[in-house]
């Protein structure tokens, strides 16, 4: 019979307890999106799942970190945003109403950045409330970015792809920061 050392017996337990946590957190992350996809028909479970596990680096969380992680990840890619609109104003293709939305949705990203931050403190503060506002006013970036280009008929927006995930990074954020404030 083969015998094992204490060593042995503590990276084996370790490495037990590590798969359960990171099962724990992934089953936390899908329960947490079935949950705010069935209460916004905007918000995609797929989304939120992949967004959220690609971000979780993998070890224990509960719902307090995925809302700082959301929160985070909607932080990152308002700044994506900022950069691709920068990327866009020099595109020669796009006509003088097309930069003058594009410069809009520039300004209101370029808010929405220290709104989040300022939601992020709040919710860290157990402010949920306030965590609630600003989340929702930063939201309105996308969906009033988007409306813009509506004015004018036949514009499209280029970046239609980018404010339907910003919205969605943002439902997130405020259904997770919903469901704790309920408790």
């Amino acid at each position: 019979m083969m015998r094992f050392s204490s060593f042995s017996k503590i990276i084996i337990t370790f490495l037990f307890l590590f798969h359960s946590t990171t099962m724990g957190s992934n089953d936390l992350i899908q329960l947490s999106c079935k949950k705010a996809s069935q209460g916004d028909p905007n918000l995609s479970y797929k989304f939120c799942v992949s967004s959220l596990e690609a971000n979780s680096q993998g070890h224990s969380l509960d719902l307090q970190e995925l809302v700082v992680i959301s929160l985070n990840l909607t932080i990152a890619n308002a700044t994506n945003i900022n950069s691709t609109i920068s990327r866009l104003l020099k595109d020669k293709a796009f006509d003088k109403f097309a930069k003058e939305c594009l410069r809009d949705c520039s300004e209101l990203y370029s808010d929405a950045i220290p709104t989040l931050q300022e939601a992020l403190c709040a919710f860290q503060s157990k402010d949920f409330a306030k965590a609630n506002i600003e989340v929702s006013s930063a939201m309105d970036a996308s969906s009033t970015c988007e409306d813009g280009f509506k004015e004018k008929k036949g514009e499209v927006s280029p970046l239609r792809k980018e404010n339907d995930v910003f919205f969605q990074l943002n439902a997130i954020s405020l259904s997770f920061i919903n469901t704790l404030a309920s408790k």
